[in-house]
């Protein structure tokens, strides 16, 4: 399990590289062990008169110990005081960790979050020509549409029955409040009235009239006889009622099988005259606007515009989730037309990367405070101990590197200032 420190995590891979680094620190060191050596050797042979040798293998090996202590102190600056010494100027990443955020954080902002660096990337890139390609495949559509889908569900699940109902109502309700809905019925109605698509309701009206006559003919002369005077004789009252009802049940059949009946013809008339009413008549309008008021406060009414959601989800969902719903198939299908277009047009391609690098360029220049932000946060946040050695766990092997280079590189110079030294002074 990793340690975490100070809000990043120590893995067990960074005491690996820790590891590592000791052993390049124990390769460095026993270098300038073995030069210090070889300088005690070499003065004690030039002492002891063994020749000019010993004088420029001790200068080598003196201006190596030189470089390898230079570039240990170096080295060691940047992550402690060497010795436990109060040396300014050391401990560089311990004390200087918020500063060294503040100013990774300035560096990313200017040089990789401005608006021209991602343009010019995302340009090279060539976004719309490769999402052109992908989209072209089939089995990438596939995914696409089951993404998706998914993504749908997912987010129809999330979604609370109870709010969407009463958002959705609310909006339903102001929006008909809000539009006068007589000259819209009225025009509609007219339309209908010309085309003659109103003669079918009326065929079944009369249909339906005549079969009720023949089903309830008692009724009908009941109701004749038991509204005529109370002086008239019983007899007189069920011949009134048993003629009204002939000539109810006649015009009703007339109504059915004449399609030319003058009956229908004023129908015809009155739903055209009101249909000009709905559009012209400012009294007819505002009895409808009235209707409709008290039409959309009752409840039942709402009820019913409420619960519609549910049912619009259920079906949203069940699609989503069969891979052979019109939803689906019209998306996959959808999908692989706009990868066939894109790989075809030039400009539309040309349209989508603009489109993208002007996003990302929104992002980037909108956000990029905050994206620094949260590097020099989250650098201020670490421990400073621990930053140290993560840094020196992912870098030390290098700088172990460069001590090693300092002592060899320090030799070589020493030689060749002590060969030049001989050679002047000769």
């Amino acid at each position: 399990m990793p340690a975490q420190h100070g809000g990043f995590t120590y893995s067990a891979a960074d005491e690996d590289k820790r590891r590592g680094v000791r052993r390049m620190k124990a390769t460095a060191t026993g270098l300038l062990l073995a030069v210090a050596a070889v300088y005690a050797l070499a003065t004690w042979a030039r002492t002891a008169g063994a020749g000019g040798w010993a004088g420029y293998v001790a200068a080598a090996a003196e201006a190596g110990m030189v470089g390898a202590l230079a570039d240990w102190f170096a080295v060691t600056a940047l992550f402690r005081r060497p010795m436990g010494l109060p040396i300014p100027h050391t401990a560089i990443i311990p004390t200087k960790k918020d500063q060294l955020g503040q100013s990774l954080g300035d560096f990313v902002g200017e040089n990789f979050l401005s608006g021209d660096v991602v343009r010019v990337r995302l340009r090279a890139v060539g976004i719309g020509s490769r999402l052109a390609a992908w989209l072209a495949q089939p089995a990438h559509a596939d995914r696409v549409t089951a993404e998706l889908a998914t993504a749908l569900r997912g987010a129809l699940r999330v979604l609370r029955d109870s709010d969407v109902q009463a958002v959705v109502g609310e909006a339903i309700t102001r929006r008909a409040d809000a539009a006068e809905v007589a000259p819209g019925i009225g025009a509609m109605l007219e339309k209908v009235v010309a085309d003659g698509g109103h003669r079918k309701v009326v065929d079944l009206v009369c249909v339906r009239a005549h079969d009720w006559l023949v089903l309830h003919s008692d009724s009908v002369m009941a109701a004749v006889a038991g509204g005529a005077p109370g002086w008239t004789p019983r007899f007189v009252d069920r011949k009134v009622g048993e003629r009204v009802y002939k000539e109810l049940l006649r015009f009703a059949t007339e109504m059915r099988d004449m399609p030319e009946h003058p009956a229908r013809a004023a129908v015809d008339r009155f739903l055209a005259d009101f249909a000009h009413d709905l559009q012209t008549d400012e009294d007819t309008r505002a009895r409808v606007e009235r209707l409709k008021a008290e039409v959309l406060g009752r409840g039942e009414v709402q009820d019913i515009i409420a619960s519609a959601w549910s049912s619009v989800r259920a079906m949203i969902v069940a699609a989503a989730e069969d891979e052979r719903s019109e939803l689906r198939l019209r998306t996959r299908a959808s999908i692989l037309s706009l990868g066939a277009r894109m790989t075809a047009d030039e400009r539309l391609r040309a349209k989508v990367d603009g489109w993208l690098e002007d996003a990302a360029v929104y992002v980037v220049t909108t956000y990029r405070d905050e994206i620094t932000s949260l590097i020099t946060d989250t650098v201020a946040g670490w421990d400073a101990e621990q930053t140290s050695r993560k840094i020196e766990a992912h870098i030390g092997r290098d700088l172990q590197f460069i001590r090693i280079n300092g002592t060899v590189v320090g030799a070589l110079a020493g030689l060749l200032i002590y060969s030049a030294s001989g050679l002047l002074g000769a």
